[in-house]
């Protein structure tokens, strides 16, 4: 028998197409390929998107307010605000939340008719940013997400382990998905003067808990391999460039969407950095893995939970640099083709979309 095809709605990213992070990452691959299944898709995007279309890819796309650039952090709860207010008219089937850090204060608000999934991320708590306050807040705000949802999403089993012991409610564990290229380009890594094979790469949101001051710090003097590292503009990054940016052998790039840029960059690097430490399983660490990378991760049980023993691990700057100094012999290159694996055998878009959708219909 067929099945009925669902009204969903995605809730909490920035909106695709990508023009920001993980989260819209996934909204674009996830709302793509369940509008190409024939299901009516409605994201949430942020008004100041460049791409000002109401149907992309045959996914509406309602442009929201979105006043976190003036009001900070504040601006995300009325931008979720907004969200949720609108999306109480549009008799969804299923709503799908993006995280509960500024979305699960509205549970309130939710649609009652429509079945609520939330994707947790990670332990936003922990994030070094945020003072005790928030940090108290951030856990009620888990609390919210956990209790009023009608279902739960870890994308890491470290996360999926957590909630499990914590909340004692049934977690649905599914990862992000990753695309292995094709084809990569060894002329783009010569238009931005970078020798393929001779520098490391950083590629990050610029916030402290992805550790990103550390890898500069690993650096020995006078090395001579460039420490390259790609993000978005904003108050740490410009912090960071003042510190650090006259230091012989670091350049910034600013954040780049353009996948086949990204994917020669990753591909051609000497190694991979990753420093996140704080969250789930990280969208640029997959494609990290599917690019071919030998990646050093932060030592923490989210990258260990992806990772396992298919990469080096640093915890702080000194060990970091130990690594970078010893690179050709703590780096073994059948992490490359493991690591391949891993995505072809775990992180398939298709799959991953197969099991959300699964999900949906079992809610229902």
């Amino acid at each position: 028998m067929q099945k009925s095809k669902l009204k969903i709605a995605v809730l909490g990213s920035r909106g695709i197409p990508n023009n920001y992070g993980g989260f819209e990452a996934f909204a674009q691959a996830f709302a793509v390929d369940m509008a190409n299944r024939g299901h009516q898709i409605t994201v949430y995007t942020s008004a100041d998107h460049p791409n000002k279309e109401e149907y992309w890819k045959g996914i509406r796309r309602v442009l929201l307010a979105n006043p976190e650039k003036r009001w900070g952090s504040f601006g995300q709860f009325l931008y979720d605000l907004y969200a949720n207010w609108h999306s109480r008219k549009q008799r969804f089937d299923l709503v799908l939340h993006l995280g509960y850090t500024s979305d699960a204060i509205w549970w309130w608000l939710w649609p009652s008719k429509a079945k609520h999934l939330v994707n947790m991320d990670g332990m936003e708590w922990l994030r070094p940013k945020y003072s005790r306050l928030v940090r108290a807040f951030l856990l009620k705000g888990e609390k919210w997400a956990t209790v009023r949802s009608d279902g739960l999403i870890a994308d890491n089993k470290a996360v999926e382990q957590y909630l499990t012991a914590k909340y004692q409610k049934p977690v649905h564990y599914i990862s992000y998905g990753a695309e292995i290229p094709t084809s990569y380009n060894e002329g783009i890594v010569k238009e931005y003067g970078l020798a393929t094979h001779n520098y490391d790469l950083i590629i990050a949101r610029m916030e402290p808990d992805n550790n990103i001051e550390m890898a500069i710090e690993a650096r020995q003097p006078n090395d001579p391999v460039p420490l390259v590292i790609i993000g978005n503009d904003n108050a740490y990054r410009c912090k960071l460039m003042e510190e650090h940016g006259s230091k012989a052998g670091v350049l910034f790039l600013n954040a780049i969407y353009d996948q086949r840029i990204i994917d020669s960059l990753r591909h051609f690097s000497r190694i991979y950095i990753h420093g996140h430490s704080v969250g789930g399983t990280n969208p640029s660490l997959l494609e990290a893995m599917a690019c071919g990378c030998l990646i050093t991760a932060h030592d923490n049980v989210f990258n260990r939970a992806v990772l396992g023993d298919e990469a080096s691990y640093f915890s702080s700057s000194e060990s970091l640099g130990s690594m970078l100094k010893n690179a050709t012999v703590s780096f073994r290159e059948e992490w490359r083709n493991k690591n391949l694996s891993k995505i072809e055998n775990n992180h398939q878009w298709s799959t991953i979309v197969d099991q959300y959708e699964s999900l949906f219909y079992e809610t229902l």
